[in-house]
């Protein structure tokens, strides 16, 4: 039987950089109810910027824009998805798809009847934000993409990948802050690292951050590739916005954004840049995020 396990928000006591309102969306899924947790900031604006963080971390990776981007005159929404973060976890690994987390991040976005939204996705924001943006098209103006990619399998993941595939498979200890402090150029202070450690109390809390690799389509067949070409062939109509800041020395995701860039006419004209960081980019050089932000904004 899957279980639902909640977090003791004990055990977010003391972070730093991270003192924002607590908001929780209760999902419906077949395990029960399940908490979303969000965090909210900035005024009733026409616009809305969604951060979509990936694996291991939560929406303490973004804890450096808010800020800024609220006092550009934005709402700012930044969920943990299910698994991470304050959100509710599942006890087994295999409740997790990449289909679920589309559909369930879909209805969490309907009922917050967010509307002209600017996405930044990096990792798995990327993965799962952009099928978003491919399925409800009419709720996004913008999009910004970092370290990420809509994989179908049709074409190979890289050696990289498949590294870290093998790793989070096999590991005896899923150390999620130090695997952010890993994927980053300047590294993490200590209590950057305990920030990122303190959803998962212990081993059972990590099923979705040990499963998220599994998901992605590196197969042809896999059940996500084919929702994945038709989300492509959506994009490859999108003349709205869209901006790639890639990082250097992310070595699973370096060259991803020539595809994006050859085939969505949203790209053209844009100001892509490849910036110096890690795969963590967020940690790395938020500054230069931020302003592709502001720019697709401006726009």
């Amino acid at each position: 039987m899957v279980e639902i396990l909640k977090n003791d928000l004990s055990d977010f006591e003391g972070l730093k950089e991270w003192e924002y309102k607590e908001h929780f969306y209760t999902l419906k899924t077949e395990y029960g109810d399940m908490n979303i947790h969000y965090i909210d900031e900035g005024s009733s604006s026409e616009n809305t910027v969604l951060l979509l963080h990936g694996e291991p971390d939560w929406g303490y990776i973004y804890r450096k824009f808010i800020d800024t981007l609220v006092a550009t005159g934005v709402r700012v929404v930044v969920p943990d998805l299910p698994g991470f973060g304050k959100s509710d976890k599942l006890s087994e690994r295999s409740s997790y798809t990449y289909e679920k987390y589309v559909n369930w991040m879909e209805t969490w976005m309907k009922d917050l009847e967010l509307n002209n939204i600017t996405l930044f996705g990096q990792d798995w924001g990327g993965l799962i934000g952009l099928r978003l943006v491919a399925e409800n098209e009419d709720m996004f103006k913008n999009v910004v993409v970092s370290n990420t990619a809509l994989p179908t399998g049709d074409i190979s993941a890289g050696k990289a990948f498949e590294d870290w595939k093998n790793y989070a498979q096999t590991v005896e200890n899923f150390h999620a802050g130090g695997i952010i402090k890993g994927g980053t150029v300047k590294g993490l202070d200590q209590y950057v690292i305990d920030a990122y450690n303190a959803p998962f109390p212990d081993d059972s809390y990590k099923e979705a951050a040990r499963q998220f690799p599994m998901l992605v389509p590196v197969t042809p067949d896999n059940p996500s590739s084919q929702k994945n070409r038709e989300a492509w062939e959506m994009l490859k109509n999108w003349n709205k916005p869209f901006l790639c800041v890639f990082s250097e020395q992310d070595q699973i995701f370096n060259g991803v954004d020539k595809a994006f860039t050859k085939l969505i006419p949203g790209c053209q004209n844009q100001p892509h840049k490849t910036i110096q960081g890690g795969h963590f980019i967020q940690e790395d050089n938020p500054e230069e995020c931020i302003e592709a932000i502001l720019h697709v904004l401006a726009l």
